[in-house]
């Protein structure tokens, strides 16, 4: 069946309804039809967040937003996807959240106003920074080995990472890529970063 003819969730829980304070009263009423794994049906959004927070990974996730770039929210539902840590926005306060599909409602997520803002926090942290941007002099990501506790910092669609953003890094590594365009999608990017990441540490 196509995507818009499939039943997405699942309608009202029948009575009696489990004794368990992560239910949500309302989703169990009315059904859930949030974009969440089958195992969190029916939870609350506070309850989710705690049961991923204690589990996540790792790594970090931290996005330059200068302009309206529509792929951040992609990178925000990838970063739920593997469970990242906590998501940096460096820049613009607002972000196009339509990409996201809601996850944003379970992920930690933090702004710093400019780039000496996030330094400082990361100098703070002792967490290294890792900057995925095809710029010249980048090591390649397929050979390399991700620190375990990292910020994996990606620039804007189109332009990657700015100068000055590459100088706030440890290293900067490139995605390989064989065909004629100069940078693949800001968001698919990201996914691929943060994979590599979980294949080295997370499996």
């Amino acid at each position: 069946m196509a995507e818009d003819e499939r039943e997405i969730g699942v309608g009202p829980m029948p009575k009696p309804w489990p004794d368990d304070p992560r239910f949500d009263p309302e989703l169990l009423a009315n059904g859930d039809q949030r974009n969440v794994t089958d195992q969190y049906r029916y939870w609350s959004v506070e309850a989710i967040k705690r049961d991923l927070d204690s589990r996540r990974n790792s790594f970090h996730v931290a996005i330059e937003n200068w302009v309206n770039d529509n792929n951040i929210g992609s990178v925000v539902r990838t970063a739920n996807a593997f469970l990242a840590k906590e998501v940096h926005f460096i820049g613009r306060k607002r972000w196009n959240r339509r990409g996201a599909m809601g996850t944003e409602l379970y992920q930690n997520l933090r702004h710093h106003q400019d780039l000496e803002t996030f330094s400082k926090w990361v100098k703070e942290q002792d967490i290294p920074v890792v900057g995925i941007d095809n710029a010249t002099g980048a090591q390649p990501l397929e050979t390399s080995r991700l620190p375990a506790s990292c910020v994996l910092l990606f620039g804007q669609e189109g332009a990657g990472l700015s100068v000055e953003a590459q100088k706030v890094c440890d290293g900067v590594f490139a995605i390989a890529q064989f065909g004629s365009t100069r940078s693949i999608n800001a968001g698919a990017a990201a996914a691929i970063a943060m994979h590599t990441w979980v294949e080295q540490h997370g499996l």
